[in-house]
């Protein structure tokens, strides 16, 4: 298959999916969750296939949304609107992109995620969404927006941590290392770096001499399991919330900051604990640019009205 944000191949009984934006750490654009789906699907399609490898080129699985395109980039878009805000057309979206997501989850097939270097933020929902997932022991996982402009959509946390320790992560926003996510039952197993490679294989290939039939009924029983838990509605509240974090007058702030002083500055504030401007001192922040955004339309209108009268 064609992508452009990604790397698709078949090998023998196992279909390898790469992230591939490496300069970016694969951080997500608006083409990466429709791109993961197509390539998922295709894997699903195919009848040689029995084991999907899910990974990323370069220094890391996946380092989040691209805050260069979504943050620090001035003015609306995808995922940012201007104000009043209508949350049923951001549902419309992160909800499709939820569900590209999970179509790993949902894959008739197993997918194994393997992990290096990060896999943070909507890096995390992605990496999640797999059946097992194996980090190197040095690999960093967390979901840092949960301080401010995010809720993870697809709320795996959760269910794969528990009550008290996703609120442990959630509530922090910190990130762990591949030994403290397998200790803690995150994910399936923590190995050295230099060994991960081996340790996917060995795994991948032991699923693979399994029939597809097989493999795709024990996944489905376990996964009912989960979706009798309420899955749905909990991602339904999770993508709701997302966008809310977005709006709100803290997320005006982030975005804000993100525009005026990089997105590298504005996450390190988030990140770094120092404390995050809420209420009225976020609306403050934000007073200036709001005024100035109005005055420039304001111009726009008159200067269209002057050319409509001489016309």
């Amino acid at each position: 298959m064609k992508a452009t944000t990604l790397e698709y191949a078949i090998d023998g009984r196992i279909c390898r999916i790469t992230l591939n934006r490496p300069r970016r750490l694969n951080a997500i654009n608006a083409a990466m969750p429709g791109e993961i789906r197509r390539a998922v699907e295709a894997a699903n399609a195919d009848d040689r296939v029995h084991v999907i490898v899910l990974a990323g080129a370069g220094r890391a699985f996946c380092a989040g949304y691209d805050l260069k395109a979504f943050a620090e980039a001035r003015g609306r878009n995808a995922v940012v609107q201007d104000m009043p805000w209508d949350p049923m057309r951001d549902y419309r979206i992160m909800k499709g992109w939820t569900e590209d997501f999970f179509s790993i989850w949902r894959s008739y097939k197993p997918v194994i995620c393997k992990v290096h270097g990060y896999a943070v933020a909507g890096g995390s929902d992605i990496a999640l969404c797999a059946d097992l997932v194996v980090m190197a022991e040095d690999a960093r996982i967390g979901y840092m927006p949960a301080r401010v402009w995010g809720c993870p959509t697809t709320a795996m946390w959760v269910y794969r941590l528990g009550a008290e320790r996703a609120k442990r992560m959630l509530l922090t926003g910190d990130t762990i290392d591949g030994r403290t996510a397998k200790a803690w039952g995150l994910v399936y197993d923590a190995v050295p770096a230099a060994k991960l490679d081996d340790a996917v294989e060995v795994l991948a290939g032991r699923m693979a001499g399994v029939p597809k039939n097989q493999l795709m009924m024990q996944k489905m029983m376990v996964n009912q399991a989960y979706e009798n838990m309420g899955l749905a509605n909990t991602q339904m509240i999770a993508t709701l919330f997302d966008g809310i974090t977005r709006h709100s007058p803290e997320g005006l702030w982030f975005k804000h900051r993100a525009e005026t002083h990089g997105f590298h500055d504005a996450v390190a504030w988030r990140d770094g604990g120092r404390p995050i401007p809420e209420g009225a001192a976020a609306r403050k922040a934000v007073a200036g640019r709001m005024a100035a955004k109005r005055a420039a339309a304001t111009a726009v209108r008159r200067r269209r009205t002057t050319r409509r009268r001489k016309a």
